[in-house]
């Protein structure tokens, strides 16, 4: 496995060069998407007058989101690693002299604290499996929660229960260039968090305490649109970059090749289902840290 100095490089080119496709498809990942991470929110329940933070905002639906339930009493603050995602989150809910989301690039790994802290309420969807040193991650997220704050994550269990991931991504392989270095093992990627374990032991060595984890499944719903439906699945994934920068006529057959795959999660005049296993990851910093 590369060492943590290798895999935060990798994360920050691969990021910072798929944040095109994922500006692109950010109103179509909002709307169809947001299951990936309702759950968490529903179990944080952000409250007017709250500080919380959105660790991995992307392009900044979920931190909106969060900004109306704390109203202009409260203040949320979007944090990501790729800058062009924060400008483009900046540029979708920010509005001169209006109270709103607030958003800053940086590394959650190697922050320390994060800008605005401390916060009463940390919210992250989809991003902590993700990260090429979860543990400096978490302490980050730790020590920017006021005593006694609560983080409410989900990510990703498995392959097997997550099935239109791999789908996607093999039925677009073969018509696109080089694709970046897949994840092995504990590397980040979307399975990193499947062992809930290791999840817990990190969250623990983080110095959290009231840590749970609960299994979900939602369905992600998405339109009778092949086209569509799989620009968004490929453009959001591993393939992206490769992807955008294909001829017209390759991401033609990246679309097909993925559609095909896809076929069995479609039912024609209808439209998709694609079943999504997740972890609920709960946790609190100690009243008395």
């Amino acid at each position: 496995m590369p060492d943590t100095t290798t895999l935060r490089a990798r994360n920050v080119d691969f990021w910072a060069r798929s944040a095109p496709g994922w500006a692109e498809q950010a109103d179509r990942h909002d709307e169809i998407g947001r299951p990936l991470g309702a759950v968490a929110l529903d179990r944080l329940q952000p409250r007017p007058g709250e500080r919380v933070l959105d660790v991995g905002c992307g392009c900044g639906g979920t931190t909106a989101e969060i900004a109306r339930a704390v109203t202009a009493s409260g203040s949320a603050v979007g944090l990501d690693l790729a800058e062009a995602m924060v400008a483009a989150a900046r540029r979708r809910f920010t509005r001169p002299g209006a109270t709103g989301p607030r958003f800053v690039a940086g590394d959650v790994e190697t922050l320390g604290v994060v800008p605005g802290a401390p916060f009463d309420a940390v919210y992250s969807r989809m991003t902590l499996m993700l990260l090429a040193d979860p543990l400096a991650g978490l302490t980050t997220i730790r020590r920017s929660m006021r005593a006694g704050g609560r983080l409410a994550a989900t990510v990703f269990r498995d392959g097997r229960v997550n099935p239109w991931l791999p789908a996607a991504l093999l039925g677009a392989a073969a018509h696109l260039g080089p694709l970046p270095p897949l994840p092995v093992g504990d590397e980040p990627g979307p399975f990193a968090f499947a062992d809930a374990d290791r999840v817990t032991r990190l969250l623990t060595r983080a110095g959290f305490t009231d840590i749970d984890l609960r299994p979900y499944d939602v369905t992600l719903n998405a339109p009778d649109d092949p086209d569509a439906v799989t620009e968004w699945l490929i453009e959001v994934g591993p393939a992206g970059v490769a992807y955008r920068d294909a001829t017209p006529e390759s991401r033609r057959l990246a679309r097909a090749g993925a559609a095909r795959l896809l076929e069995r999660f479609r039912t024609a005049g209808t439209g998709y289902r694609l079943p999504a296993g997740l972890w609920l990851i709960t946790a609190r910093r100690a009243l008395d840290d």
